[in-house]
């Protein structure tokens, strides 16, 4: 595959007149300042693409269903009660419709990669399928379909509450001991074959809330590599409830009791104080920052100021998956800290480009978070790729160094033309090569669910 730019973003600099060359799904060549020839691709602006390091994929067919205010203050609390209502009628079938949906939005937004974070796993009421990995199978059949790159993250999630209790009614399709996590996690591996080389199956302990510190020690030793994510820290009461039952915050118990390095993704981490903001973005783990459903949900605000100041690393993703935009995720990030230190341009280090520094800042973190080569635009790197057009009204007014201001803060998702994920050319004129087929199975698994509910 050769692709020619006549603008491209390195992840660092911008090129001019540039090939890049492919095969097997990693970068081989990079030439600057060459006309196009006969057998490239042509593309206006090329950049690397980012990863989606968090996705709950069956909750995308919940969008907008639970913005209706009832009596007494509406909260995640009260969000997830709905949403364990409507896992009670999701088959394999429809979740593998929903998830291939997702997959298919998320390239044409520009995303060339998907962390998984799956963690529905057995039939309503708890009982397993016949074969443990069911629904992660659905899972990659729709990474098969899309093409999307997966970093598959099977959850881990054992109880109810910090105190141990059981799970109960829509969790329970969640439950697993340890044991059974693992065979789960076996199952996962042997079918990765079936899918592109690029594909990996990671580890995701639930949150601190779902999981044991000996159920957490002991999963850990027996996936010693690989990525490695966990919610924490999203809630207020999640803080107060492990504060209350492990004598520490969440962020600053796991830090203290467990080896936190590259390899971890720490999902939200929204309340933090400084010092556990300093020493988690010291540990070189990744904040997984989700901005538009941790709005959606009213989390609150990530501490973004100090964590950059200390050169922590963070990535994106799109969670429950409300709304599946690249574009509005990287600029809700940025708002979220304009809006609470009543201030402008605050995610950037010291002068230059905001929108520069959140794009390649959340490309190489969600690279990291995934464990998956990319986040660039460089010699032996996956070829994750993104076009935009530069001719859209949005961006035509733009320098070169303005342009990803512009992506940022300005443009809507279809400025992006074309999404390579390791190489596959996925999205091309802006829509998936499947997007017909992909959009009919979802709306007739979408029909079917409703006459279910």
């Amino acid at each position: 595959m050769k692709i020619h730019a006549k603008h491209a973003f390195s992840g660092q600099t911008w090129l001019k007149n540039c090939r890049v060359t492919s095969v097997d799904g990693r970068i081989v060549k990079i030439e600057e300042g060459v006309s196009q020839d006969s057998a490239d691709y042509s593309v206006d602006v090329l950049l690397p693409s980012l990863a989606n390091l968090h996705s709950h994929s069956f909750q995308r067919a919940m969008a907008g269903m639970t913005e209706f205010r009832k009596a007494g203050k509406e909260s995640f609390w009260t969000w997830r009660e709905l949403m364990y209502r409507f896992l009670d009628h999701l088959t394999p079938e429809h979740f593998e419709a929903i998830a291939a949906m997702v997959f298919m939005e998320m390239q044409e937004a520009g995303y060339a990669s998907v962390g998984e974070f799956h963690y529905v796993h057995h039939q309503p009421g708890g009982s397993p399928y016949a074969k443990l990995s069911e629904l992660s199978d659905r899972v990659f059949a729709a990474a098969r379909q899309t093409g999307i790159g997966l970093t598959h993250l099977p959850v881990l999630y054992t109880y109810g509450g910090v105190n141990q209790e059981p799970l109960m009614g829509g969790q329970l399709r969640f439950s697993n001991d340890v044991d059974r996590f693992l065979s789960l996690m076996e199952a996962c591996k042997t079918n990765l074959p079936y899918l592109p080389d690029d594909a990996q199956v990671g580890i995701a302990p639930h949150s601190l809330r779902g999981i044991s510190p000996d159920d957490l020690a002991q999963v850990l030793q027996e996936a010693p590599q690989g990525p490695v994510h966990i919610h924490i820290s999203e809630q207020l009461k999640e803080v107060a409830d492990v504060e209350a039952k492990l004598g520490q915050r969440p962020v600053a118990w796991l830090l203290d009791n467990v080896d936190v390095d590259s390899r971890w993704c720490l999902i939200h981490a929204t309340h933090m104080t400084e010092a556990e903001t300093i020493a988690m973005a010291k540990s070189g783990a990744v904040a997984g920052l989700c901005p538009i459903t941790e709005a959606n949900l009213g989390d609150g605000p990530f501490n973004g100021p100090t964590y950059l100041k200390h050169n922590g690393a963070f990535g994106l993703g799109s969670d429950s998956n409300v709304r599946i935009s690249l574009t509005e995720e990287l600029r809700t990030l940025e708002y979220s800290q304009r809006l609470r230190d009543m201030g402008r341009n605050v995610l950037v280090a010291g002068e230059g480009s905001t929108g520069q520094a959140l794009y390649a800042g959340a490309a190489l973190g969600g690279a990291q978070a995934l464990g998956r080569d990319a986040g660039t635009i460089e010699v032996g790197k996956f070829a994750d790729l993104v076009a935009i057009d530069r001719n859209h009204p949005a961006l035509c007014a733009l320098k070169d160094a303005q342009l990803l201001d512009g992506l940022c803060f300005v443009a809507p998702d279809d400025v992006v033309t074309d999404t390579w994920s390791a190489g596959r050319h996925v999205v091309q004129g802006g829509r998936h090569k499947d997007h017909d087929a992909i959009v009919t199975r979802y709306k007739s698994a979408i029909s079917e669910l409703l006459e279910a509910a």
